[in-house]
């Protein structure tokens, strides 16, 4: 019986200290959780989320037989009553002649008139894709018919756009040369309705670079985060809405050439990242995963690890957040399952 006491003790304090790990920095932690534990599929990966109406949630991912099989399509779960429902496909690479395209990195975006986007790609592979959307207008219910972007945009590439005060969206994008020796930052611009368009350059320097992220900050003011060849997370910032960009230059963030996904939530910049293990090289770093935290976009602090294995894949985060503190988060695990993490900005 004295033994029984000790170990009920002994978890006891186990669960204390394994809960007060999950409280700290600020953040607490909510939950941690697979979105779906078997699937119709083989693979998966670029996971996307976006809030909706009653506090529900939405998330997207491609899946498939692996990533640039014609069977890739878009499929999506929403978040109801604290828990997951059943992925379903929402978008397939299937044209008008029968012959099926693999789709690739959706990004959810719902606008300030609560339209519900959902931007995708459908091409061979990231060098020749072309950008398509949908929009749906009952928290994804149901869904319009796919709409291809102008001929030279390709919409958010991997991270969710941004609405500014006037109503304009502005998209996070890049393109890949077919040599593959090319990368190239730019934003896109449009108004709410999607109707014009217009492309911003940035100054990359030497950099060979893809997949921003945008932050914002007091004073039109907006910062731009993305992956690299140079094993280090590189930036831009903006003084005026996104309309101009300074040269990129890097920052103090290591990265194997992975993608991440920031956000601004109540003046606090967030970050979720692969960092690049000492003794590592870049094609190794995706099995450590975590979360850092700046005031000024400038110096950054680790604040939770996700995961930290030798080997696996944890990667291509999604980090969005609402005005009450809730912070929502995606990640590829593995190439099977997504993982989904709430927390509560304290």
């Amino acid at each position: 019986m004295k033994i029984k006491y000790t170990l009920v003790y002994l978890s006891l304090v186990f669960l204390r200290l394994n809960v007060f790990a999950q409280t700290t920095n600020g953040l607490s932690m909510v939950t941690s959780e697979f979105i779906f534990e078997n699937a119709p599929f083989k693979s998966c990966h670029a996971s996307t989320i976006v809030k909706l109406d009653n506090n529900n949630l939405m998330a997207a991912w491609f899946g498939g037989t692996s990533e640039g099989s014609p069977d890739v399509c878009i499929w999506a779960a929403i978040y109801l009553n604290g828990a997951w429902a059943k992925p379903v496909i929402v978008a397939d690479g299937i044209q008008h002649n029968g012959k099926q395209y693999p789709c690739w990195n959706p990004v959810l975006f719902k606008a300030r008139d609560g339209k519900l986007y959902l931007h995708y790609k459908v091409g061979l592979n990231p060098r020749e894709w072309w950008a398509m959307y949908k929009y749906s207008t009952d928290d994804g219910k149901t869904w319009s018919a796919a709409i291809r972007l102008p001929a030279g945009y390709l919409g958010p590439v991997k991270n969710k756009p941004l609405q500014l005060a006037n109503g304009d969206v502005l998209y996070p994008s890049s393109t890949e040369s077919l040599d593959e020796k090319h990368w190239q930052v730019h934003l896109e611009k449009s108004d709410s309705g999607l109707n014009n368009w217009q492309k911003i350059t940035i100054d990359c320097d030497t950099f060979q670079t893809i997949q921003p992220s945008l932050l914002t900050y007091p004073h039109n003011k907006l910062q731009l985060l993305a992956r690299s060849k140079q094993n280090v997370i590189v930036q831009s910032w903006s003084e005026d809405g996104g309309g101009t960009w300074s040269k990129m230059t890097k920052t103090a963030l290591p990265n194997p050439n992975s993608g991440s996904d920031a956000v601004t939530v109540n003046g606090m910049q967030l970050l979720v990242y692969n960092p690049l293990p000492a003794g590592l090289n870049w094609w190794e770093g995706r099995s450590v995963l975590k979360l850092a935290s700046s005031a000024d976009g400038v110096n950054w602090h680790d604040v939770f690890t996700f995961e930290n294995e030798k080997k696996g894949e944890y990667s291509y985060p999604a980090i969005i957040a609402d005005t009450l503190g809730d912070i929502f988060i995606t990640y590829t695990y593995n190439r099977s399952r997504i993982k989904f993490v709430q927390f509560k900005l304290n």
